[in-house]
């Protein structure tokens, strides 16, 4: 029988910290993250969700556990050993860091993540639905870590090329292409670590769920000339840091990223796409198409992403319709009749377009037009239009890995 103890929650007080005020049953199932570096046990997670942080600072007068925007205070021991629980988190991968008297810093026992522009702690809640990116022993494909010289930005650049397993064995089959981008304060680690883009495709691949595709991921943040790839810092001991959920740009959910009727497309993404639009369409897709074994047509090219990426995805496609047929955007807005109409050539040479978010993000909009009824409306005037909501999961990590799923499950068909 699993044993039961009381931990403390912690509620909002005006100057945004937290302190006691309820009480909630919490159970003593804590098992090490699968975050943690190797050999470390903590942090925890139990079977709610909750997670428990234990750090040695024998000399700090506070410390506190920052997980989904709350602070939770632990308690320090005669040895100077602090441990404490956070409440139940949503399931998938979140971001936490300490707060050790006054200062943010990355949990020394976690693995690093890239995301709010810096590198920091990763912790993965057990989730119910976690077989579909579990690695498996099924057939693997690789994920290939790659140089390129970029003329847009005069620079080296950095990227990772996902090819599919079978690509090794028959060298005279070509294959589609999908470009899939990281959202706000993350880079190109994002989708290859805590997207689990691999295992996901690997698992859908052998099941015969998806056909066979590239999988291409830039940094669409790194833009500037002369900028170099952003280096994986050291220790990080086998899995590199990786982007952040946090909170969505403005326009998210609902909120039509775009200009008004009769503005070339884009509107409030282009900020977000000029950049990366020039190094996509001049650099990278000639690239992957010379040294890659793709159909180089844009019947076979694909493009998604999450949040920022999901509203460049939408820029981009819009601003080049022949270039991309299939259109995925996780959490960054939608695409309306009225751009479709604004984008000339779109409804013609495009064979998917595909929307989703978290269910708790539909339940907390953040103004402007509802993304289901646009896509909705985009469906019945005869654009393949596919409108898909990860159940219980925000602006998060999870809700772009199901979102992967099911969107590979429809490309190159």
């Amino acid at each position: 029988m699993k044993r039961k103890t009381y931990c403390s929650l912690m509620t909002l007080c005006a100057a945004g910290l937290f302190s006691v005020s309820s009480f909630a049953q919490v159970t003593e199932d804590f098992k090490p993250a699968t975050t943690n570096q190797q050999g470390k046990q903590y942090p925890m997670v139990n079977s709610q969700g909750c997670v428990r942080e234990q750090v040695l600072a024998p000399e700090a007068n506070s410390v506190k556990l920052d997980i989904g925007g709350v602070k939770y205070e632990l308690k320090k021991d005669a040895n100077g050993l602090w441990t404490g629980e956070s409440a139940p988190q949503d399931q998938g991968f979140h971001y936490y860091q300490l707060n050790i008297d006054g200062a943010s810093v990355p949990d020394p026992n976690s693995l690093y993540f890239y995301g709010a522009g810096r590198w920091g702690s990763g912790i993965e809640i057990p989730a119910d639905d976690e077989d579909f990116f579990q690695t498996k022993n099924v057939d693997h494909g690789a994920m290939r870590e790659v140089y390129y010289y970029s003329k847009t930005t005069d620079a080296v650049r950095h990227c990772f090329i996902y090819t599919p397993a079978c690509y090794d064995n028959n060298t005279n089959k070509r294959y589609p292409v999908l470009y899939l981008q990281h959202g706000m304060g993350e880079n190109e680690y994002g989708w290859p670590n805590q997207g689990k883009t691999a295992a996901i495709l690997d698992n859908l691949m052998a099941e015969g769920k998806a056909v066979p595709f590239i999988v291409v991921i830039e940094n669409g943040l790194n833009v500037s000339k002369g900028n170099m790839p952003v280096q994986r810092p050291q220790g990080a001991q086998g899995q590199r840091p990786q982007g952040v959920p946090g909170q969505p740009p403005q326009g998210a959910p609902g909120q039509r990223p775009q200009g008004a009727p009769g503005q070339r497309p884009g509107g409030f993404g282009r900020g977000f796409a000029n950049g990366f639009e020039k190094i996509l369409i001049n650099d990278l897709i000639p690239m992957v198409d010379a040294k890659y074994r793709t159909i180089a047509d844009s019947q076979h090219r694909a493009m998604a992403g999450l949040s920022m990426g999901g509203m460049q995805t939408r820029t981009i496609t819009l601003t080049n319709p022949k270039t991309f047929s299939y259109v995925g955007i996780f959490s960054g807005g939608a695409i309306s009749v009225e751009d479709v109409n604004g984008s000339e050539g779109f409804k013609e040479n495009n064979k998917l377009v595909f929307i989703s978010y978290g269910s708790r993000e539909l339940e907390n909009p953040r103004g402007g037009q509802d993304p289901k009824a646009t896509t909705e409306e985009l469906k019945k005037s005869g654009i393949n239009a596919h409108f898909y909501v990860s159940p219980l999961t925000a602006h998060e990590w999870h809700s772009w890995r199901r979102s992967l799923y099911q969107f590979s499950q429809l490309v190159f068909k």
